[in-house]
């Protein structure tokens, strides 16, 4: 992983000191069938203005309007920075944007490049982006059958006393004989939970996995679904480039009760019907595979911004 990092600085630090000419002249439409996915991540339908560009007040968080020439690298979350520039890049300097750096919960007041909106409602000044994707789209190969794992649910997650989601779960289930859970590097909450980290190997040796959304998504639910495993979460508030709004409960993950009351009702059955089990794994793997594309990736995102400038009003 360390390493995958350090590829990725230094793959972006390169693209970033390249002039904008070059990728200008080579931009291509890609004629892949995305449009689906396109319309999905940027909902604008009608034209809108986003007003006269000025410097940047703020280093990464902002809804401030800027133009990619104007667009520098953070100190904070270069992450978002290369990923956003990865496709911004290919687009003439002087074109106008917003964004919003982080997890964001709530929509923004003009039409913003983010990572993650909220599922319910009219989200569509929230343009979608394939944004700090060395974090959350790490997918897995597991070569562990579903029959062969524990029948036991686990979890490892790190969390403060805001996340009251996780904080009820683990007040509720942290000593059940079907779940094995542990906070990691969680200062602020019960120091009975306090564990070291497991690797996600480990992790799929449990037929079962926790996947609680803590300040926006919650970022282990990409691999769990790329696995043998299943992901368990309540029904799911926030989404990314993912598309967690278009994943349906007990299709592609065990869906339990906001209060969490049906945990081991749900764990039972599937363990009773692994069928059941079976299809929902085969469906979480196919939704996963979509995003493995490399080609379709870039051309969606190309898509999506393109459609972002298209229709702005200059």
């Amino acid at each position: 992983m360390m390493f995958n990092k350090l590829q990725y600085y230094i793959k972006n630090m390169f693209l970033d000191l390249m002039p904008s000419a070059f990728f200008s002249k080579n931009k291509k439409k890609s004629s892949l069938n995305i449009k689906e996915r396109i319309d999905y991540y940027n909902q604008l339908s009608e034209t809108y203005n986003l007003g006269k560009p000025h410097k940047l007040s703020k280093p990464y968080f902002l809804t401030d309007t800027v133009s990619i020439a104007e667009f520098k690298r953070p100190k904070k979350l270069k992450t978002y920075y290369f990923d956003l520039m990865e496709t911004l890049r290919f687009f003439p300097e002087t074109d106008q944007f917003c964004y919003e750096f982080g997890d964001i919960t709530e929509v923004p007041y003009q039409p913003t490049f983010v990572k993650s909106r909220p599922i319910e409602g009219d989200n569509t000044n929230a343009v979608l982006l394939k944004l700090n994707k060395i974090r959350h789209f790490k997918f897995v190969k597991d070569n562990r059958r579903f029959l062969d794992k524990k029948d036991m649910l686990i979890g490892r997650s790190r969390f403060y006393h805001y996340h009251h989601n996780k904080v009820d779960f683990y007040n509720k289930y942290f000593n059940h004989p079907m779940c094995d859970l542990g906070a990691v590097n969680s200062p602020e909450v019960s120091a009975e939970w306090s564990t070291p980290k497991l690797s996600i190997k480990e992790h799929l040796k449990y037929k079962f996995v926790l996947s609680l959304e803590g300040n926006d998504v919650a970022t282990n639910l990409k691999w769990i679904m790329s696995s043998n495993s299943i992901a368990v979460s309540p029904k799911l508030k926030y989404e990314t480039w993912f598309m967690e709004g278009t994943l349906i409960p007990d299709v592609h993950f065990i869906c339990i009760k906001d209060d969490y009351s049906d945990l081991e009702e749900k764990l039972q059955y599937y363990i009773e019907h692994p069928d059941k089990a079976l299809k929902i794994i085969e469906n979480a793997n196919k939704h996963v595979k979509q995003f493995n594309n490399l080609k379709k990736e870039r051309a969606v995102a190309f898509g999506v911004v393109d459609k972002y400038f298209t229709l702005q009003e200059r």
